[in-house]
């Protein structure tokens, strides 16, 4: 597969991509292989990090994939404390962080330590809150180990934890001192842990490039079987262009807005089925065709592009939204405290074409309600086509 064309460093030894996001004040890098995590020890300990290290985990990955970098880090000389929380959305909370602080001080863990995140989105998001705000900053590394944090959430240097109004209301822009992605974790990830990482994927395709999106819809079925060398070409595509535009704009002030397309609606259903009903990636597909089909009726997205993403969405399995509740007055509430709106009005990043967006623009409610129930009416479609 063809990689995109980037501004972002890179370079491949050993079977490793090594890429690098470049900021104003420093440059991190992206360690991206196969098979990789039980070297991670000899990474950390090359970016003269702290000795003492707190490696913040799920209990998915608790005896697997922790219980490795642990054993790495031990071997490199660290001493390493684990703290396990349970799966899942629901813990990137006030009262979780909380309990975390609360292990830490009672630890007396100084200043002077690391936090490595060894997990999916969620373990990134929490355990980097707690970098950027324990003690007023520590050391922080990201060690993603599902298909959308390696492509998306552990790039970048967002952390944040959720309100009850809204997801990631609470957070910083906090960077990593490296992320380091084995796509081997991905060989035992549920298949539906895949497709919310596709979701991203395509994004990725549809904001900025329609060469790398149109080799995506064709490597579908060898992302959904877990192909390590397909898995390791998309992860470090992905990071190249997370990289550059990142680069660009650290703190979200102009073209970073572009990678949230899909995820004003899409946070909007996540926050409606509690979480629980839609994940992340799930959300962000439904997100981008509720979005597309906005842009198509306000003349700025072919229609012909629009069924193309249409088409490539339909060939990917989600979950049936049989009983889920389209409820607009509680979606539009939830899109009106998005992040990007402004003066009370929705704002949201539309397609022009497969491989452009625009910027954040106003979105009227009357349109928002046809795409609600443009949505709404697309996911009964589904449901009748699969029962048939």
């Amino acid at each position: 597969m063809n990689s995109p064309n980037t501004s972002a460093a890179s370079s491949k030894h050993d079977g490793i991509d090594t890429l690098h996001v470049e900021l104003s004040e420093r440059r991190y890098p992206l360690y991206i292989g196969a098979g990789i995590l039980d070297s991670f020890g000899e990474y950390y300990r090359q970016h003269q990090l702290p000795e003492t290290v707190v490696v913040i985990t799920d209990s998915h990955v608790e005896r697997t994939y922790a219980a490795q970098v642990q054993r790495s880090l031990k071997r490199a000389g660290c001493t390493v404390l684990l703290i396990v929380v349970p799966p899942g959305e629901k813990q990137k909370s006030f009262g979780r962080a909380e309990a975390i602080f609360a292990e830490l001080l009672s630890r007396r863990i100084e200043r002077s330590a690391a936090i490595v995140a060894v997990g999916g989105g969620v373990v990134g998001d929490l355990a980097g809150f707690i970098a950027a705000t324990y003690q007023r900053g520590i050391r922080f590394v990201q060690v993603p180990t599902t298909l959308l944090a390696q492509v998306d959430s552990s790039v970048g240097g967002k952390v944040a934890i959720n309100h009850r109004l809204g997801k990631n209301m609470i957070g910083a822009f906090y960077q990593p001192d490296f992320v380091f992605a084995d796509v081997q974790t991905l060989s035992t990830l549920p298949r539906r842990e895949i497709i919310c990482g596709l979701g991203e994927v395509i994004k990725y395709g549809i904001i900025m490039n329609s060469e790398f999106y149109y080799s995506v819809a064709m490597l579908h079925e060898k992302i959904l079987a877990r192909d390590a060398s397909v898995l390791q070409s998309i992860v470090a595509a992905c990071c190249r262009m997370k990289a550059e535009i990142v680069a660009g704009d650290e703190r979200e002030l102009g073209r970073r807005a572009i990678l949230n397309f899909g995820h004003t609606i899409g946070h909007a259903l996540e926050k409606a089925g509690g979480y629980s009903t839609l994940k992340h990636g799930e959300g962000v597909l439904l997100g981008m065709l509720a979005e597309a089909w906005i842009a198509v009726k306000l003349g700025a997205l072919p229609q012909h592009s629009f069924d193309v993403l249409k088409e490539d969405i339909a060939d990917i399995p989600l979950p049936r939204l049989d009983e889920f509740s389209f409820v607009f007055d509680e979606l539009y509430a939830t899109m009106l405290i998005d992040k990007k709106a402004k003066a009370g009005e929705v704002r949201m990043v539309l397609p022009t074409d497969i491989g452009a967006v625009t910027l954040p623009q106003p979105v009227g409610k009357k349109l928002l309600r046809g795409a609600i129930a443009f949505l709404q009416g697309y996911c009964k479609s589904r449901s009748a086509k699969s029962s048939a």
